[in-house]
């Protein structure tokens, strides 16, 4: 009957299990429920509307795998104890303090997301360094977050920060001189620098950096960023990630459906959580500051592998949580969803 949700059973009939290509015709699935792992076609982007939903069942009676692959599926286990709880003992200061530079006239909004995303993984103290133009009205919606407009007082604020999340709304003009800034924090900070939409155009190449870095970028941005398509990106997201992350020095949270997390060598984490209601504008946004957040607690950057994939898996899970809840949601729900 029409209308009935499909669900496939390991794979969708007449999907090629290792390369995700249609041969003939082939199931139109809502959910695929896979065995054990999930076989390498199955997380190629061609399979992606034949597949739906991928879901991995990974226990079925199986002796463990002697080998070991590139590509990780993430799963709920993966964060058992994580993040660590907290000491009795605990202050402010123990948690870090995330510098934000975000947000220009027409794109305050993309600062304001990020610094409420950003509290919701409680760093001890959240500093939003804007635009003089956007500063009165970044200011005026948020109340926990310090909010300082672009000069050299905002300069010695960010210097006192144990990482700095950098980009989201930065699409108007800014000033000369901040984007020199973003330079030059990404070369020289010591501490972790996460760089996220449009400072992504201003990142130094074949400079080596003096502390942990991180991009964020859509298929898009990665197109850009290689100077090739977005067709390209997506035939083959793995090889994406390590040649952004060997020109640019970095780990790369490249997202999309089925989010990569990576470095130049080692795993790469592939996210099982999130739905198409992420295609809203602000979700990157979201994303950032919550990431920014875990990345400002020096207790949480001795594996940063971990804790970017858990930023990913969360925000994800927080989207899947509120889709099964209510039809229609959004940015600021997605925030209050994130705990």
């Amino acid at each position: 009957m029409n209308g009935l949700p499909v669900l496939a059973v390991d794979i969708p009939s007449g999907l090629c299990a290792d390369t995700g290509v249609k041969l003939g015709d082939a199931i139109r699935a809502d959910v695929t429920v896979t065995f054990a792992a999930p076989k390498p076609g199955l997380i190629k982007t061609s399979a992606t509307e034949y597949t739906g939903r991928l879901e991995v069942a990974p226990d079925i009676g199986l002796i463990d795998c002697p080998h070991d692959a590139e590509l990780h599926w993430v799963l709920p286990g993966d964060f058992v104890g994580f993040p660590p709880s907290r000491s009795p003992d605990s202050h402010k200061g123990t948690f870090g303090h995330l510098g934000i530079i975000a947000g220009s006239v027409g794109w305050h909004g993309a600062a304001v997301l990020a610094a409420r995303a950003a509290l919701r993984s409680q760093p001890g103290l959240v500093s939003v360094v804007t635009t003089e133009g956007a500063w009165p009205v970044v200011a005026a919606q948020l109340a926990q977050p310090m909010v300082h407009p672009w000069s050299g007082t905002a300069r010695k604020v960010l210097s006192q920060c144990t990482a700095i999340l950098m980009g989201p709304g930065l699409a108007g003009d800014l000033p000369d001189e901040m984007r020199a800034e973003i330079s030059r924090l990404w070369r020289e900070y010591p501490r972790p620098v996460i760089a996220d939409a449009s400072a992504l155009d201003l990142l130094p190449v074949g400079e080596s950096a003096a502390g942990l870095r991180v991009i964020t970028p859509h298929p898009g941005e990665a197109a850009r960023l290689l100077d090739i398509t977005v067709g390209k990106v997506q035939a083959d997201r793995p090889a994406t990630l390590r040649e952004l992350a060997a020109k640019l020095g970095c780990h790369v949270v490249l997202k999309g459906n089925q989010t990569l997390s990576g470095g130049v060598t080692g795993r790469i984490l592939c996210n099982s959580t999130g739905n198409p209601s992420l295609a809203q504008g602000g979700s990157g946004d979201v994303l950032a500051g919550f990431l920014g957040g875990l990345l400002a607690q020096p207790r949480l950057i001795e594996s940063p592998g971990r804790t970017l994939a858990h930023s990913i898996w969360k925000h994800g899970l927080a989207a899947d949580c509120l889709t099964q809840e209510c039809a229609g949601w959004g940015m600021e729900e997605l925030i209050f969803a994130l705990k």
